[in-house]
């Protein structure tokens, strides 16, 4: 594995400490810091090891484990959480403890993929933990997570916590916030956007306003949504290859778009093909219903070839850490909040295959968008007359933050 000087200095970070937080923007390869840092963990151990690798959905949870068993190959893998998985998972802690015993008398490495929802279960099967790895460790704040948080930091030998967007408490003591050093460590690695810029390991947002007249109420608001997405469609250009990543503002709203407005016989008279997702109604290919793991398979392959035009809806379930290749726009039909905001913009800004394949074989500098087919990542978002400006200046206040100024988009809980 090679890694880019961030990672290196974040895995540097971590190896000289046993708790801590990594603060990487999207993109900047948060996955291969922590596969690092288990590589060299289990290559200096001097017997079987257990590292537990906790993601906030099980679509990300599966994902991780892809990652992983990529570059760790002699460890055993369980999941716990409700999902199905083709290996052994388990949410019943008796399962959890008998499995590890069993596996370390093999003797075997495990690895344990968890959620948040879900790490109680491995913190009452009692097994011992030498390193825990939490993604997307905002999440680790929230109020129905953080007592299992505080009992596995305080559990596990080693805990690192990785985030792009960290969550504060304006108070001090035991709470939840990520400014809690006894649960969460100290800062060991903060890692600013535009330094990955400047490496070309990300692309530069830009935003892109899409000034709209039609006036949005509660009763038209799938109507309003239906044109003011059809009007940024036709805004485009009339490249080929645009890959669309729609946030919509609540599962009733898409679903109503969706089955109320023309917008499917629309976009696909535009050539693209209709991908959508919600927790609620499932996963969706031009009309047709499959799993989820077909959906993000085709997913995958579509967003890594650079023939497809494609759009995807989804209402949250994108948001967050799950490996969209290949985006290049993502308009926001809702008003997000700084967190989601943030990691919407994250999905459009990672390097273009293509590019990523000249920069290595030396046809052009990193960082030298120029040259690119892939020179930024798009955003936006619909301006009316009564909000647009506010709106704007908010979205455009939180890209000039973290992609100009540095700074990790922070709130406070």
């Amino acid at each position: 594995m090679q890694l880019r000087p961030h990672q290196q200095r974040a895995l540097d970070a971590m190896l000289a400490n046993v708790r801590g937080q990594v603060y990487c923007p999207t993109g900047g390869g948060k996955t291969y810091i922590m596969i690092a840092h288990a590589m060299q963990h289990l290559a200096q151990a001097t017997s079987p090891q257990t590292i537990v690798v906790v993601a906030p959905r099980i679509l990300l949870a599966n994902q991780l484990h892809s990652e992983f068993s990529e570059f760790i190959i002699d460890a055993k893998v369980m999941h716990v959480h409700s999902g199905e998985t083709v290996e052994f998972h388990s949410t019943k802690p008796h399962d959890i403890s008998s499995w590890v015993v069993y596996q370390h008398g093999a003797p075997a490495h495990t690895i344990v993929f968890t959620t948040y929802h879900s790490l109680p279960r491995v913190i009452d099967s009692g097994i011992v933990v030498d390193v825990c790895y939490f993604d997307e460790a905002h999440n680790a704040t929230g109020k129905h997570f953080f007592s299992a948080v505080f009992a596995m930091s305080q559990h596990a030998k080693q805990c690192f916590f990785f985030t792009a967007t960290p969550r504060y408490h304006r108070g001090s003591g035991y709470q939840r916030g990520m400014n809690n050093t006894e649960v969460f460590g100290s800062l060991l690695c903060n890692v600013p956007a535009p330094e990955l810029i400047e490496q070309g390991a990300i692309v530069p947002p830009q935003v892109v306003p899409f000034e709209t007249d039609l006036v949005r109420m509660k009763h038209n608001a799938h109507e309003v949504d239906c044109q003011n997405l059809l009007g940024i469609l036709a805004s485009l250009d009339d490249s080929k290859s645009s890959k669309v990543l729609v946030a919509a503002p609540n599962t009733k709203v898409l679903w109503r778009m969706l089955s109320d407005t023309p917008i499917l016989l629309e976009v696909e008279q535009l050539g693209y093909e209709v991908l959508h997702i919600t927790s609620k109604y499932g996963a969706y290919i031009n009309k047709q219903k499959v799993s989820r793991e077909v959906f993000f398979k085709t997913l995958s392959r579509y967003g890594a070839d650079p023939s497809k035009k494609f759009i995807v809806f989804h209402y949250s379930i994108l948001s967050e850490g799950i490996n969209c290749p290949g985006l290049t726009h993502t308009v926001l039909l809702r008003n997000l909040p700084i967190i989601e905001m943030a990691q919407t913009i994250g999905r459009v800004i990672r390097v273009d295959s293509e590019d990523r394949a000249n920069v290595e074989a030396g046809k052009y500098p990193a960082g030298a968008f120029s040259f690119y087919k892939k020179p930024c990542g798009f955003v936006t978002v619909p301006l009316t007359a009564k909000y647009g400006a506010a709106i704007a200046k908010r979205l455009q206040n939180v890209v000039d933050a973290i992609f100009v100024q540095g700074v990790p988009p922070s709130v406070y809980i």
